[in-house]
């Protein structure tokens, strides 16, 4: 894999401890030569990552919606004399899909801090950081959730499509730097870890639905081997993509429509008045 330019670089992945993040620390030090920094809460998770793959991960635990946290990991890389080649903002949540009147000011302003202030953060603190290195990139993991809005993701949508929209005018703005906006489908990750309990009939009909977070990921590093600078990932959000499109104002719907008459109970609060 020596023929890709990220080959032996130095990456900075957030949400490094779990799903996307994780596959992403594992395939570029294992089949890529990098050196990952991984950033998440839990210590204990980033520190069993560690154990696996050894010297090559390293990590800082802390909540990546913290600006202050971002400056001190910022003053540690100029300490330690580390350059940064790559950024990924992986880190994300998903709340409970529920109507837009069960969310406080509170639940919105959470999800805003960490799916798109914790990128605004990040890409601010490191950016002439980055820019420092002859590969320079950044590449932000925003959702089909962007393409087109789910019924009961209103601050989820919100939140990924701001980072849609950052990543658009940051393309713009710098030619020497490589920008990406990623966004995938719905995958077999934790992403899921805030929804309520499904049975198990519902678990299959979601399941069927995802798409497997490995194959994702292999796609991804393809895609940012040729510097896409637009990437869509899942059959689920190419359809999405396509079809939000061709009727912007019909496809919506319609995703509406499939989710009340699939009646799983993850989305009963949002059809309920």
């Amino acid at each position: 894999m020596k023929n890709k330019w990220y080959y032996g670089k130095t990456v900075v992945i957030t949400g490094a401890s779990s799903g996307f993040g994780k596959l992403l620390s594992e395939k570029l030090i294992l089949n890529h030569g990098c050196k990952v920094i991984g950033i998440a809460r839990t210590q204990s998770k980033l520190e069993a990552l560690k154990q696996a793959l050894g010297e090559n991960f390293t990590y800082c635990a802390f909540d990546v919606g913290d600006k202050q946290k971002w400056q001190e990991f910022n003053a540690y890389l100029k300490e330690q004399n580390i350059q940064v080649d790559i950024l990924i903002n992986n880190a994300g949540v998903l709340p409970p899909f529920t109507r837009y009147e069960n969310y406080t000011a509170e639940d919105i302003e959470r999800v805003m801090q960490t799916n798109f202030f914790a990128s605004v953060y990040s890409i601010t603190t490191l950016l002439p950081h980055v820019k420092k290195s002859t590969y320079s990139a950044i590449i932000n993991i925003s959702s089909s959730a962007a393409l087109c809005t789910v019924s009961g993701t209103g601050a989820y949508s919100a939140s990924k499509s701001a980072l849609k929209s950052l990543t658009e005018s940051l393309i713009l703005e710098n030619k020497n730097t490589y920008f990406s906006i990623v966004c995938p489908g719905f995958a077999k990750t934790d992403i899921f870890r805030s929804q309520k309990d499904l049975n198990e009939k519902e678990s299959s009909l979601i399941s069927l639905v995802c798409s497997d977070p490995e194959k994702i990921v292999n796609k991804l590093l393809k895609k940012m081997a040729k510097k896409k600078k637009r990437i869509v990932l899942g059959l689920d959000a190419h359809l999405m993509d396509f079809f939000a499109r061709l009727f912007p104002r019909l496809t919506p719907r319609i995703i509406a429509w499939v989710l009340k008459r699939s009646k799983v109970s993850l989305f009963k609060d949002v059809f309920s008045e």
